[in-house]
């Protein structure tokens, strides 16, 4: 056995064992590198890293393949997976391609490219189970138990006239009682919640949360059934959902894997890394507003990081309770004016009673009233802040047509930092004779 066939031995049963781990080191090389491996594999090995690569990584390495191989190899890949990957390819590349590929195939492909990200027709899934309305109950019955030593899907059973229309559903219970030579359009339930494939993740996440569906059919205006959304795929997605806002939310790229090679983490964290520096040195120079007073009355710099954290963590409760009411669809229009009420109450409230203790606290340390004062005050006006910020920013980026949570943590910051340092040090100027 030659070198190159051991390696591309040892690369296959890398491959079968863990493709997702395969996946993750094929990112890391660059492109052309990747498909020099792509090509030594055969194609149901290929498949299966290509299942599990990001998109872009994806798009990437299948440009550096011949068209017709490429073709080949996405079309054992699920459709939804070929249209993101599509979605992150060149114009050229998809022109290419695309007709290679068998036409039914290339027509999900087209159809799943229409769909809005996070809408129920990406989400969507081919697998499902449907019968004729002709049918018999004892075919359905005899059919279903032939399916289930083929690992069908576990789902419901959908029932179908001309076209492929979605009539009913089958009630497993009214299947078995009813006579096997009844048709089972007078068995179905015809009452049948769907959506349509326009249909946005969160609409979706409201839908199951109150019906508890197992799945939801997706149809197309003339009723004619493409596929279904399960509760696994909202799961997945709100979790990806999830830790894409968490990535966002303090200034990182939705993108971004713990594999993604140094150049693409660094590009996708530097824009937002120079926009926090450019926050801190607005929070540096409020303070050098006060440097000859601070200068003079040390103590000040104690306080000023306790007022500005504890202004920073209360508006992020407020920030993290906000995005998920957005998710939930719990916050509409109408809402965002008690929201705003509600939160600056809480602001006043936990500012009083958490502004109380540091004031104590540095009023017996320092033996010095006045300085209790205005850390209390101070504490009171930046909870306030924390609050109103940590709603109103997701408000505002939402209403401006962006991410509620792209980099809402720093901006966050930014806020209760500057709101912060000038309440505590503009109190401390007014009663700078007191604590001379």
């Amino acid at each position: 056995m030659s070198k190159k066939s051991a390696a591309l031995a040892v690369i296959s049963h890398y491959i079968q064992s863990d493709p997702a781990r395969a996946a993750g080191a094929l990112e890391l090389l660059e492109p052309r590198e990747a498909a020099v491996i792509f090509k030594g594999l055969a194609q149901a090995e290929a498949a299966k890293v290509v299942e599990n690569l990001q998109p872009r990584p994806a798009a990437a390495i299948i440009a550096e393949i011949q068209p017709e191989t490429a073709a080949a190899l996405l079309y054992r890949v699920p459709h939804a997976h070929v249209a993101d990957i599509f979605r992150h390819a060149g114009e050229d590349f998809v022109k290419t391609i695309l007709p290679l590929l068998e036409r039914e195939f290339a027509g999900k492909i087209a159809e799943n490219l229409r769909y809005p990200a996070e809408s129920a027709g990406r989400l969507m899934s081919p697998d499902f189970l449907s019968f004729r309305k002709d049918l018999k109950v004892g075919e359905v019955i005899t059919r279903l138990r032939s399916m289930a030593r083929k690992h069908a899907p576990a789902t419901y059973c959908y029932v179908v006239g001309e076209e492929n229309r979605l009539l009913g559903v089958l009630n497993m219970r009214d299947l078995l009682l009813a006579a096997t030579d009844a048709p089972i359009e007078q068995v179905m339930i015809k009452d049948v919640f769907r959506v349509h494939p326009f249909a946005d993740r969160e609409e979706l996440v409201n839908i199951f949360s109150k019906k508890h569906f197992l799945s939801i059919p997706v149809v197309d205006p003339g009723g004619r059934l493409l596929g279904v959304v399960n509760t696994r795929n909202i799961i997945e997605s709100t979790e990806e959902e999830a830790t894409e806002d968490l990535q966002i939310l303090f200034g990182g790229s939705a993108e971004e894997r713990v594999h993604s090679s140094v150049s693409f983490k660094v590009t996708r964290r530097l824009p937002w890394l120079y926009v926090n520096l450019l926050t801190a040195f607005m929070a540096g120079a409020v303070v050098a507003l006060f440097e000859d007073m601070i200068a003079r009355i040390a103590v000040l710099a104690v306080f000023l990081p306790i007022i500005a954290g504890q202004g920073g963590n209360a508006g992020t409760q407020t920030l993290a309770v906000v995005i998920r009411g957005m998710v939930m669809r719990e916050i509409d229009g109408r809402s965002g004016s008690r929201l705003l009420a509600t939160e600056l109450w809480v602001g006043l409230v936990n500012g009083a009673l958490i502004g109380g203790v540091t004031a104590a606290v540095a009023w017996l340390w320092k033996d010095n009233a006045f300085l209790g004062l205005i850390v209390g005050l101070a504490m009171i006006v930046n909870m306030i802040a924390a609050g109103l910020a940590g709603a109103l920013i997701p408000l505002t980026m939402k209403r401006l047509g962006y991410d509620p949570a792209h980099s809402s943590g720093i901006l966050l910051t930014t806020v209760t930092d500057v709101v912060g340092f000038f309440a505590f040090l503009g109190f401390a100027w007014v009663f700078q004779s007191k604590l001379i």
